[in-house]
């Protein structure tokens, strides 16, 4: 008779099993939209970084660069060579930030890896309760 009431309650190995893969393929979907929702977020904060670089930049380029050149020119550096150093020096500040930006925008680095992560040990975990 309790075989009888298990089969009514559909509390057979069968459907407990599928009830388990149901509740954990929605956990893990949701920690999925966790993660995306995560990533896009950091996305944000690196364009944000990216459009501050370029206002750094041309600021800095603005704002320092005709003081820089008189200062080395003032050091008997020709105006020229003056300009080339000081431009040369605010190129390479702004093309490090660019290059953080850029790493920090990387699609590997935007992918659900934990999410996969977690898929990867769960099927793991099936397949050696099925092979039990």
């Amino acid at each position: 008779m309790s075989d009888q009431a298990d089969v009514n309650r559909g509390s057979s190995p069968v459907s407990d099993i599928l009830t388990h893969l149901s509740n954990l393929m929605r956990k893990e979907v949701a920690l999925a939209r966790s993660e995306i929702s995560q990533n896009i977020e950091r996305a944000a904060m690196a364009l944000g970084l990216l459009v501050a670089a370029v206002v750094m930049a041309l600021t800095a380029l603005n704002a320092l660069a005709g003081a820089a050149i008189a200062g080395l020119a003032s050091f008997g550096i020709e105006a020229g060579w003056a300009s080339l150093i000081v431009g040369g020096v605010l190129a390479l500040i702004a093309f490090l930030m660019l290059a953080k930006a850029r790493h920090d925008l990387k699609i590997s680095s935007l992918a659900p890896s934990r999410t996969a992560e977690n898929v990867r040990r769960d099927a793991d975990v099936i397949r050696g309760s099925l092979h039990d």
